[in-house]
């Protein structure tokens, strides 16, 4: 694979980041990766693990002469780093992120951008419930989607090069417009972990997620529950306060589908749960098929390496 950008700045250094760094290298998609995160702890455990050449304790000094400049810190700080990093910005750069919301990343960051950089957000669709920089792993975005989320002002040369760069880490790469991209993570991803956030929620109120029985004797469902539920939660408030509007929408429908499911159980009408069920278990079907999962045993996860 070709170099892409000569120099890239990755901001935040937590599960995408680290991943970024080890899939860049696999594939050589740029000749020097500087990193910074605002944790010391962190920046002497991507020092130990060789994460980055270059592990910078300012992030004036980690984006400087960088052309891609990746936002990896949640969504809530989005802002106020494009405010911090703004005046270091190399002309003709390209500042991209890998937030699961896209409105108000946009809203928060594009202000603060000098017009003499380019501004393409972007949403890797791709994570484990594992975070910091011990978590990555160079295959994470393989056949994995990546969206892109141009603005009004993004150069189509620049969404075109970083549509290379993706694609150098193993991805598929779509675009959207911010407001349906927002949409549809509220049903693929948002929504699905609070509701699972919720499960295990009540488990613990009823004083039954620390009993060895529910612990040892665990289902498959309530078990996956758990995992999406171990995800940062910092992140995750972020990601509820900024697609507030989005999310909230999904969850009125998916309460009206719960009533109705309610009503069939309550009434014996198994006809009513068959032909939900198997609408349902057509989509994971397609999932499959569209190879975004396998069908192996434990989920299609198995160990990943570096």
């Amino acid at each position: 694979m070709t170099v892409i950008y000569d120099r890239v700045a990755l901001i935040g250094l937590g599960l995408i980041a680290s991943s970024m760094f080890w899939g860049i290298r696999r594939a050589g998609l740029a000749s020097e990766v500087s990193g910074f995160a605002r944790s010391k702890a962190t920046r002497d455990t991507a020092r130990e693990i060789g994460l980055c050449d270059r592990v910078c304790d300012n992030m004036a000094d980690a984006v400087r002469e960088a052309d891609l400049v990746v936002l990896c810190v949640p969504v809530g700080a989005m802002g106020a780093v494009a405010a911090e990093i703004a005046p270091h910005l190399k002309p003709g750069a390209t500042v991209t992120d890998v937030g699961s919301v896209k409105r108000s990343v946009i809203e928060a960051v594009a202000p603060h951008l000098p017009d003499t950089v380019q501004f393409v957000p972007g949403h890797p669709l791709a994570g484990t419930e594992h975070s910091g920089p011990r978590s990555g792993f160079a295959s994470l975005f393989d056949n994995r989607w990546c969206l892109l989320v141009p603005t009004e002002h993004s150069d189509a040369a620049a969404v075109a090069r970083l549509r290379s760069f993706w694609e150098g880490l193993g991805s598929n790469v779509g675009e959207m417009d911010a407001d349906h991209h927002d949409l549809v993570l509220a049903v693929t991803s948002h929504a699905p972990h609070l509701i699972a956030y919720t499960m295990v929620g009540v488990a613990d109120d009823l004083g039954r997620v620390t009993d060895s029985e529910v612990i040892k004797y665990s289902a498959a469902g309530f078990r996956d529950f758990t995992r999406i539920a171990a995800s940062d939660p910092v992140m995750w408030r972020d990601v509820f306060l900024t697609n507030k509007d989005a999310t909230l929408e999904i969850l009125g429908r998916f309460t009206e589908e719960l009533f109705a499911l309610q009503r069939a159980i309550r009434t014996g009408d198994g006809p009513h749960l068959q032909e939900y069920f198997t609408r349902t278990r057509a989509i994971r079907r397609g999932i499959i098929e569209a190879g975004q999962d396998t069908d192996a045993p434990n989920f299609g996860r198995g160990t990943v390496q570096k």
